[in-house]
C-alpha cells in the first residue's frame, strides 16, 4: 500500500520530470511513456521535490533535509528548496504520552512531576517535548524541565519507510551514469545511520552529557543538564533553558547583542569541537540553537538536541587542517598529495591530474576577497572534485561538511561580514603548532604510558615468538618456492611440447607437399629440427 502511494505522489508531482529523458534507461522510458500525456508542470523541480516530500511524510521530510546538506550530489535551486522543509507534524495524543512515560519511568507522572503541561512545547516527525516541573528538594524550589518523549511505533514506521527508500534508491541507481553518481544507496544508509541514532533517548543524553563537560565553565557555549533519574530509552528529562532563538534577529538587536562577536563565537565553537574535543554537534540547524539572555555584549550560544554527533580520527583531524591551510595558501600540489596520504583517494591516483582539477575548482573561488569566500562551500568543492577521481565518502567527513554548511549559514546571517577565514586561520595555525608541542607530547606519554609499561615485560617474549614463527615459516615459503618452480617446469615444458606439435605438423605438410619440397625443403628440415630440439628440452 505504501508502495503506491510514493508513486502516486510521484506521479501528481512529476518527478518523472527530474531525471532528463536523454538518461533514463529504456525500460524506465517505456513505464513512464503515459506520464507525457499529462500537463507539463508548472512549478520548479525543486519545489515539486519538497511538496512530494511533506506530503509523503514525515520520515521523508527527516530524508529531504539530509538530502539537503548534500549540495555535492544535488543542483544549488533543489538544495535551497530542500531547505525550507520544516519538521512539524501534528502532535500524538497527550493521554498516550503520559501513558508512554509512566510506562519508561515505572510511576504515575503526577508522582513523578510536581506540574505538567498538556500542551506540547513542540512536536516533530521522532517525538515530541513536554514542559513540566520538578518536585522541590532540600528546600530547594523544584526545577523547570522539558520531558521529550519518542512518538509511540516509529521504529516500525521509519523501518518501512527505509526499506522502500533503499528500493527507490536502488532503481535510481540502475538508471545509468547519473545515477550512480548521485550514490543513492549510498545516501539511504548514511540516513539510515543518522535516524536510527535519533531513536534511543539514553544515547542523546550522553551525548548532551559529554557536551557539556567538554565546555564546562566556558563562555562560549551552555548545554542544558541531564535528569538521569528520569531519563530512559524514549525519555528523556533535560533542563528548560530560556534563550532567545538564534534566528530571532529582532530579539536579539533589542538586547543589544554584540553579533559581530556572537557570529565570530559560533565559527570558534565549530572548530573547537572538531579539533580539540573531536566530539561536535552535527545537527546544529537554527531550530538547535538559542542564545543566552544574559551578557549581550559577550553572547553566549545555549545547544539543544544533541541525538547526532560525530568525531574524526587522529589522521583525518590532521589531513583535514593540513588541507584547509594548504587550500588557502594555493598548494595545490599540497591539497592533492594530502588526499592520497590520508586514503582518502585511491594510491594510485595521478597526482598531477588530480592538482590541476583542485587548482580548476579553487582558483574561481580565490579570485574573491576572503571575506567573501564561502569556506563550506569550498569545503564541498574539494571532496566533489576529489570524488570524480573515486575518493570514498566517510560519514564523518559527511557530518562535518553539514555542520560548517549550518554554522557558516548561520554567522552569515547574524553578521554578513563574518570573515570565517579570519577565526579559522589562526586557530588552526595554533591546532598544528600544539601538535608537535613538547607539552602534547608529555600528554600523550602520560595518557599512554600505563599501557606501554604494562606491555614492556612482554616485549622480549613477542620478539622471541616472532623469531620462532619466522624460522618456522621459512622452510615453508622454501618449499612453495620451489613447488612454484616446479609447477613453473612443467607448465613451460607442456607448452613447448604443443608448439612442438604445431611445428611438427608444419613440417610434414612442407615435406608432403611436392611443391614446398622442391621450392624450400631448407624451410621444411628446418622447422622439423626445431620441433625436434623442442621435445629434447630438459
Amino acid at each position: 500500500m505504501r508502495t503506491f502511494t510514493i508513486l502516486r505522489v510521484s506521479m501528481r508531482y512529476r518527478l518523472d520530470t527530474l531525471v532528463p529523458a536523454e538518461r533514463r534507461p529504456v525500460w524506465l522510458r517505456v513505464l513512464w511513456a503515459p506520464l507525457a500525456l499529462l500537463p507539463a508542470p508548472k512549478a520548479s523541480r525543486g519545489e515539486r521535490l519538497r511538496r512530494a516530500l511533506e506530503e509523503l511524510g514525515p520520515i521523508f521530510v527527516k530524508f529531504g533535509q539530509l538530502l539537503s546538506t548534500r549540495p555535492d550530489l544535488l543542483p544549488p535551486d533543489m538544495v535551497e528548496e530542500l531547505d525550507h522543509l520544516q519538521d512539524n507534524v501534528p502532535p500524538f495524543p497527550v493521554d498516550r504520552c503520559i501513558a508512554l512515560i509512566e510506562e519508561a519511568l515505572g510511576a504515575k507522572v503526577d508522582d513523578l512531576f510536581a506540574g505538567f503541561e498538556r500542551q506540547p512545547l513542540a512536536s516533530a516527525s521522532v517525538a515530541q517535548v513536554h514542559g513540566a516541573r520538578l518536585f522541590a528538594r532540600d528546600g530547594k524550589p523544584g526545577a523547570s524541565v522539558v520531558v521529550k518523549v519518542l512518538r509511540p511505533g516509529i521504529e516500525e514506521v521509519i523501518e518501512q519507510d527505509l526499506r522502500l527508500l533503499r528500493v527507490v534508491a536502488g532503481w535510481i541507481e540502475k538508471m545509468g551514469p547519473e545515477g550512480r553518481r548521485l550514490r543513492p544507496v549510498e545516501v539511504v544508509d548514511d540516513y539510515r545511520h543518522t535516524i536510527e541514532g535519533e531513536l534511543d533517548l539514553v544515547r542523546e543524553g550522553a551525548n548532551a552529557t559529554q557536551l557539556k563537560r567538554n565546555f564546562a565553565h566556558s563562555p562560549l557555549l551552555y548545554v542544558p543538564d541531564v535528569y538521569w533519574d528520569y531519563t530512559r530509552e524514549n525519555v528523556l528529562v533535560l533542563e528548560r533553558i530560556d534563550g532567545i532563538p538564534v534566528t530571532d534577529l529582532q530579539q536579539l538587536h533589542a538586547q543589544n547583542t554584540n553579533m559581530p562577536l556572537l557570529a565570530e563565537r559560533g565559527v570558534e565553537i565549530f572548530f573547537k569541537q572538531v579539533f580539540e574535543h573531536n566530539f561536535f554537534h552535527a545537527d546544529m540547524h537554527p531550530g538547535n540553537i538559542f542564545v543566552s539572555r544574559k551578557k549581550p555584549d559577550k553572547p553566549q550560544y545555549i545547544a539543544i538536541d544533541t541525538a547526532i554527533v560525530g568525531s574524526l580520527s587522529r589522521e583525518d583531524q590532521y589531513y583535514l587542517a593540513r588541507n584547509l591551510l594548504a587550500m588557502f595558501r594555493r598548494d595545490y600540489r599540497m591539497v592533492a598529495e594530502l588526499h592520497v596520504q590520508s586514503g582518502w583517494v585511491r594510491r594510485d591516483t595521478p597526482i598531477s591530474t588530480f592538482e590541476a582539477a583542485i587548482r580548476a575548482v579553487c582558483e574561481p573561488i580565490f579570485e574573491k576577497p576572503l571575506g567573501e569566500i564561502s569556506f563550506a562551500r569550498v569545503l564541498i568543492s574539494l571532496f566533489q572534485t576529489a570524488r570524480r577521481f573515486d575518493m570514498t565518502v566517510q560519514p564523518q567527513l559527511v557530518l562535518l561538511q553539514k555542520t560548517l554548511l549550518n554554522i557558516e549559514g548561520l554567522g552569515r546571517q547574524l553578521y554578513p561580514q563574518l570573515d570565517l577565514w579570519k577565526t579559522a586561520h589562526p586557530f588552526l595555525e595554533g591546532w598544528m603548532r600544539d601538535r608537535v608541542h613538547p607539552r602534547t607530547i608529555w600528554r600523550e606519554v602520560q595518557r599512554y604510558g600505563p599501557e606501554w609499561l604494562e606491555k614492556f615485560p612482554q616485549m622480549p617474549q613477542l620478539v622471541y615468538s616472532a623469531l620462532e614463527q619466522s624460522r618456522e615459516v621459512t622452510p615453508r615459503l622454501e618449499a612453495i618456492g620451489d613447488e612454484l618452480a616446479r609447477t613453473n617446469r612443467v607448465g613451460r615444458r607442456r607448452y613447448l611440447r604443443r608448439v612442438a606439435g604445431v611445428l611438427l605438423g608444419a613440417g610434414a605438410v612442407a615435406l608432403a607437399a611436392p611443391q614446398l619440397a622442391t621450392q624450400m625443403p631448407p624451410a621444411a628440415w628446418g622447422l622439423a629440427l626445431a620441433a625436434a630440439a623442442l621435445l629434447l628440452w630438459p
